[in-house]
């Protein structure tokens, strides 16, 4: 049985159990610590979607992460783009300015994208972003098969690093680091039986990396055209059925329910203007129970809370619609599905992150010359 009201979103709590593990990760939580640029956006983007960022930090913090972000882009033979954190890097590397990767240090896509949307969350106008070596960095990852690599040296090749590719290249608004058809062909091979999409071809449908999938295929091709009506039906049909009695959603078939999924499910159903399926009642229901005392969202009741989770769930509410009747403290800022962001963070990427357009260019292309 559920709830029949709904107790309060701990936004406040939340957004410091988030703040203090910019500062430093708890024991439960330090086998995350080598992606750093990543738990740095779960918690930036859980202060933007709660509306607590000005709250709770201060100007100079805000410049700190910032430079921090920015030390973490390196260029090297494959381009430009970020690594996870400066954990690899020598003791005298140079810690202003662009610097040069190693070996062993190399930048990550999945990162680079994470890395993206935390500078739009601090509002940087990204002057100092090598536009070129990024998407020199993109063309490097990418696979003959069309998927892409999390690295150019190798690393995980799935639907995640594919979608990350496609999120990068809507923000620069420059599609020349891809081939856009051969990743489509990838995206539509990883689909499955059940409607949903694997990591790989073959694969088990994920919650996850079905959201990556028809997320990407949006951005690429502002409708869903690969989807026939069909095919489009059975994967609202999986993703409703994912669903569970508690209001939680469950990332593959016949699988317990986990916070995050909420995100990813729910998303997937948004891309396909199909949200309003969501239980929202029952998934903000789940989502209370998943909270802690002290602040932050676990993956399911009684576990130790952690950024990723913290934020998807935010996130996750924020799709849908606020209702009174859930009062004041479930209202979060709207969320564009398709970036995973809110939508002023999202505005601000598409809107600062591409290269700036030369006024003369533009008025010879104007005359036609």
């Amino acid at each position: 049985m559920l709830p029949t009201s709904l107790p309060p979103l701990s936004k406040g709590g939340h957004a410091t159990h988030c703040k203090r593990c910019l500062s430093g990760l708890p024991s439960s939580q330090v086998d995350i610590d080598p992606a750093k640029l990543a738990l740095s956006f779960y918690c930036l983007g859980s202060l933007d979607v709660s509306g607590e960022l000005e709250k709770k930090t201060k100007d100079w913090e805000r410049e700190q992460w910032r430079e921090w972000i920015w030390n973490q882009q390196i260029r090297g033979h494959y381009g430009t783009a970020f690594r996870a954190s400066s954990y690899m890097a020598t003791k005298h590397s140079v810690s202003i300015g662009l610097q040069e990767n190693s070996d062993h240090d190399n930048p990550q896509i999945i990162m680079t994208y994470t890395a993206l949307l935390s500078l739009s969350i601090l509002r940087d106008n990204f002057s100092r972003l090598d536009r070129k070596g990024l998407l020199k960095f993109l063309r490097s990852c990418q696979n003959t098969d069309g998927s892409f690599s999390s690295e150019p040296s190798g690393g995980d090749s799935d639907l995640r690093t594919t979608f990350c590719a496609f999120a990068i290249s809507t923000m620069l608004d420059d599609w020349s680091g891809m081939d856009v058809a051969s990743a489509l062909q990838f995206i539509c091979s990883c689909r499955t039986y059940e409607g949903g999409y694997g990591q790989s071809p073959s694969g088990e449908a994920l919650g996850g990396t079905t959201y990556c999938a028809l997320a990407a295929l949006r951005l690429a091709t502002k409708q869903l055209d690969p989807l026939s009506l069909q095919d489009r039906q059975k994967t609202i049909r999986w993703l409703v059925q994912n669903q569970a009695s508690n209001g939680g959603f469950s990332g593959r078939t016949n699988k317990v329910t986990d916070a995050c999924y909420c995100f990813w499910c729910g998303a997937s159903l948004h891309v396909l203007d199909a949200g309003d399926l969501v239980d929202k009642a029952a998934m903000s229901s789940f989502i209370a129970s998943c909270q802690f005392k002290y602040g932050g969202i676990a993956k399911i009741p009684g576990e130790h809370p952690d950024p990723y989770h913290t934020y998807l769930s935010l996130a996750a509410v924020a799709l849908l619609p606020h209702s009174s009747s859930e009062g004041t403290s479930w209202a979060l800022c709207p969320l564009d599905p398709l970036l995973n962001a809110t939508y002023q963070t999202s505005s601000w990427a598409r809107t600062h992150i591409p290269a700036p357009k030369d006024r003369d260019d533009d008025n010879l292309r104007d005359a036609g010359i």
